[in-house]
């Protein structure tokens, strides 16, 4: 039995394309594999703070050094990393805003990235704490940006995503690509098509 979590990153609602994948796929995962449990986090629609410098001089004291403010930081993110840690399995569906993740994204990410938590800091340099779990990442995006093409280079998406993930210890990922969604009524419904078709796959 697996422990998911799926996070939603985009801001719209039922016209998000990266969330109506990944709610296709859980939902066929849920069908498929029942016994399996899901979290679900909306952090398009209820953004998880940013962090503020009592996050940061909380991080880098001991909780009896903490200020009340510090405390009150770090409580959500230790419910942040908790909630991450919780899980053997992810599902994030992410847009790509100015050929990067949304800020949504990126501060949740900031919270979870955590000296101690899920990462440390040695004499032979940085280690994931984070290991033996699976990621499927949904992208949806308005243009293509295939490996090798002059395009490719637009993409900050995927190669931060590998970065900071395999930062954490996690390199098991599947990236599952909604793009050309702005090229047209039908690029649109062939991209689509093909990322409903690869996650079917995957459940599978």
């Amino acid at each position: 039995m697996a422990h998911i979590l799926h996070i939603d990153a985009s801001p719209r609602g039922e016209r998000s394309v990266s969330r109506m994948l990944a709610k296709e796929f859980v939902a066929q995962w849920k069908a498929t594999y029942p016994d399996d449990t899901v979290t679900y986090r909306d952090i398009g629609r209820y953004p998880v703070p940013l962090l503020s410098e009592a996050w940061i001089a909380g991080v880098f004291t001991t909780p009896d050094q903490w200020s009340p403010e510090s405390a009150k930081a770090l409580q959500i993110s230790d419910e942040l990393v908790d909630e991450f840690w919780a899980a053997d399995r992810y599902v994030f569906s992410i847009p790509m805003y100015n050929f990067s993740i949304p800020a949504h994204f990126k501060a949740y990410i900031d919270q979870i990235v955590r000296v101690g938590r899920t990462f440390v800091l040695d004499e032979a340099g940085y280690k994931g704490l984070v290991h033996d779990r699976k990621m499927t990442i949904i992208l949806a995006q308005g243009g293509v940006y295939p490996e090798g093409s002059p395009s490719q280079i637009y993409d900050l998406q995927t190669p931060y995503l590998k970065l900071i993930f395999g930062f954490m210890g996690i390199t098991d990922i599947d990236f599952v690509y909604a793009n050309g969604l702005a090229l047209g009524d039908d690029t649109r419904s062939q991209a689509i098509a093909s990322a409903r078709s690869a996650l079917k796959t995957m459940v599978a």
